[in-house]
């Protein structure tokens, strides 16, 4: 029994319960913020929250992750499907997902197509990235890359904030300010990459380790996370196990929309409580999303429904995820035991 919080601890040590879908959601909201403000909003003891996140965190089942905003380094981001052959596919996903310029790796369908995001510093980088890139083998039988033109959910936006699990006044109270992006594109310097990596590993670690890491200051650390937060460089997300809320089923959706509708088809899209990412690409397919269901039989009914309603929508692809092989952060091949991922 979790005395401050008057309930048990379903699941055994890693199983979630209603304390722990608020920590995620404030978690979500601001990844460094004290437990102490945390635990006041949420009306629980400090300890308890520190208890609860060390838990998981050393279980697998949470972790923190402090990423760069693409959009304001200027970055493009192309998402990727490439078709193997059925013997070369898991060879080919994990030599993309070692690459630092790719995420959200993973095997689709019947294990025949590989999706993965892939990152280039600018446009005039994009030719070199899928064309030198891409693994080299006669396994690989077809590539198609298509450009993100526009996001319409996901970043900073998990799929914890439709889930109703904070209140609006607790939103707002762990909320921080919302950033002011910079007018051209911010340059990170050597020491600012650094910072990331290690944030991409944990986004809680603690100053004197992030200053060990970049050369710099504890005083010099917090006054740079407040100049990346401020421009809407840094954001924070949060990695969490999808069983523990009851998804089974990740299906990625590729749409043909009218181009006079793309805007308020992807709109909608982002504010169904099964999309956990949506976005307008380039391609005869213009608009991507991300969904999340409890089984098959779920999946069916968002798509005659949710799906069916959409304005504009002329064709639809599905594919389901087979296998999850690298998300947001760095990779970590060995047994694959990283958190079940939200997209």
């Amino acid at each position: 029994m979790d005395r401050a919080n008057g309930t048990g601890d379903p699941g055994g040590p890693t199983g979630f319960d209603a304390l722990d879908h608020r920590l995620i959601h404030a978690l979500q909201l601001d990844g460094r913020a004290p437990f102490s403000r945390i635990a006041a909003v949420l009306g629980v003891s400090d300890q308890t929250v520190a208890r609860r996140y060390t838990r998981h965190r050393t279980h697998g089942t949470l972790k923190v992750l402090g990423l760069p905003n693409a959009q304001a380094l200027g970055e493009v981001q192309w998402l990727v499907r490439v078709q193997c052959t059925p013997d070369a596919a898991v060879a080919v996903a994990e030599a993309l997902a070692r690459r630092p310029d790719t995420s959200w790796v993973s095997l689709m369908s019947g294990g025949t197509e590989i999706s993965a995001v892939c990152r280039a510093v600018s446009s005039d980088h994009s030719d070199v990235l899928l064309l030198q890139k891409l693994p080299r083998t006669p396994s690989v039988i077809g590539v198609t890359a298509h450009c993100r033109l526009h996001q319409f959910y996901g970043g900073p936006q998990g799929l914890i904030s439709k889930s109703g699990a904070l209140t609006d006044e607790q939103i707002a109270r762990l909320s921080p300010s919302p950033p002011a992006p910079a007018a051209a594109p911010v340059a990170l310097t050597d020491a600012d990459r650094r910072l990331f990596d290690v944030l991409a590993r944990d986004g809680r670690t603690p100053l004197a380790e992030l200053a060990a890491a970049t050369g710099w200051s504890p005083t010099t650390v917090r006054r740079r996370f407040a100049e990346l937060r401020a421009n809407g460089v840094l954001y924070y997300d949060v990695d969490y196990d999808l069983r523990q809320f009851g998804y089974g089923v990740m299906v990625a959706l590729w749409l043909s929309v009218e181009p006079a509708r793309l805007a308020a088809a992807g709109e909608a899209m982002a504010a169904h409580p099964e999309v956990a990412y949506a976005c307008a690409t380039t391609g005869p397919n213009n608009l991507f999303a991300s969904v999340l269901c409890r089984d098959v039989g779920a999946v069916y009914t968002y798509l005659t429904t949710r799906v069916a309603a959409l304005p504009g929508v002329r064709s639809m692809e599905s594919a389901p995820r087979i296998r999850h092989i690298k998300g947001p952060g760095p990779l970590f091949l060995a047994g694959h035991a990283a958190p079940g991922r939200r997209r």
